[in-house]
């Protein structure tokens, strides 16, 4: 093909990426929807062409041409996914422990709510064993004494699941819907997510009390201690958005309830995706370790110990001075 035809036939692919180029380095082309699903497809088929332009020894003026557009498109595309990943560090270094700090009192309300009821059932469970039963029918008591066997293969394993992987979908699939339900449920002035942060803490605190009735007290705490430093923290943390939700309809202030939920679902968002966060990663040591009955009790409640301390010392310290120096940034869009 003469280089003549071959420019008249490519020449508005070229012109096209130019101009979306030209887009990009003024700040403006990640921000056009439109062009965005274009512009890898464009830079691979101009790469095409340079490599055919080079191979068919078409001028150096066209292959110099053809080889800045590669380059410039390159450096857009890199730069790009460069800031993908900062904006996604600072979410998880920064902007969820110091949302979380920001809204202290709210998460210490929301620990009280959650843990004190539960703590309360553990007592009375233990000394009136029959209270489980207030809270679990007989068959679902069954099957918690089952997953709990110092005998079972995978201590806590579902009996729908035969697998590890299968085990980390369920899980996932399990925490992200309680999360969720406590966190969304504020919407209802709050009162939702008061009533699950309670149910969970009181179904947690019986099914503990009733675990040491029985005396499977290492295979139920062994098995909850690691995960359950991201997952228990986890749902406080959803309750406490949905209590902010909650406050927002309840007193807005100066604003209207809707101005004031706006303002409130805002910084909750950003909560609602660290939640997220913390839930698949409980969901994953759950499939992959704390199932595993073959790990000694010792070292798991020593790595359980040491994940309890790490999750109070990301949320207490992990961000400090990056937040207010420049005000907390907001998670992903």
């Amino acid at each position: 093909m003469k280089q003549q035809t071959f420019e008249k036939l490519y020449k508005n692919t070229w012109a096209e990426l130019e101009q979306q180029l030209q887009q990009a380095e003024r700040g403006g082309f990640w921000r056009k929807t439109p062009s965005n699903g274009e512009f890898p497809t464009l830079y691979r088929r101009v790469c095409h062409h340079l490599s055919l332009a080079q191979q068919r020894r078409y001028s150096n003026h066209l292959v110099t041409k053809l080889n800045d557009l590669v380059l410039r498109s390159h450096q857009q595309l890199y730069r790009r996914r460069s800031q993908v990943l900062s904006a996604i560090l600072r979410f998880i270094i920064v902007t969820f422990p110091s949302r979380v700090r920001e809204q202290a009192k709210l998460f210490w309300l929301a620990s009280a709510i959650f843990y004190l009821p539960g703590l309360v059932l553990f007592i009375l469970v233990l000394l009136q064993p029959d209270l489980i039963f207030n809270m679990l029918d007989y068959d679902n008591v069954s099957d918690f004494e089952a997953m709990y066997d110092p005998g079972a293969e995978h201590i806590g394993q579902d009996r729908e699941a035969t697998s590890d992987v299968q085990m980390f979908g369920l899980y996932i699939k399990n925490n992200i819907s309680v999360g969720f339900q406590t966190f969304a449920t504020g919407l209802f002035f709050g009162l939702g997510s008061i009533f699950y942060l309670t149910y969970n803490g009181l179904l947690f605190g019986a099914l503990a009390g009733h675990m040491v009735n029985i005396g499977y007290i290492d295979t139920f705490f062994g098995f909850v201690i690691a995960h359950g430093s991201f997952e228990l923290t986890a749902i406080v943390i959803a309750g406490m958005g949905g209590l902010m939700l909650g406050h927002a309809l309840i007193a807005p202030g100066r604003m209207t309830r809707l101005e004031a939920l706006s303002v409130a679902g805002k910084k909750a968002l950003d909560l609602l995706y660290g939640i997220i966060l913390f839930l698949l990663i409980a969901a994953f040591l759950e499939a992959f370790w704390s199932s595993n009955s073959a790990t000694p009790i010792g070292v798991k409640y020593t790595v359980g110990g040491l994940l309890w301390l790490l999750v109070f010392v990301y949320l207490a310290y992990c961000g400090r001075g990056a937040d207010g120096a420049k005000g907390v940034a907001h998670g992903p869009k």
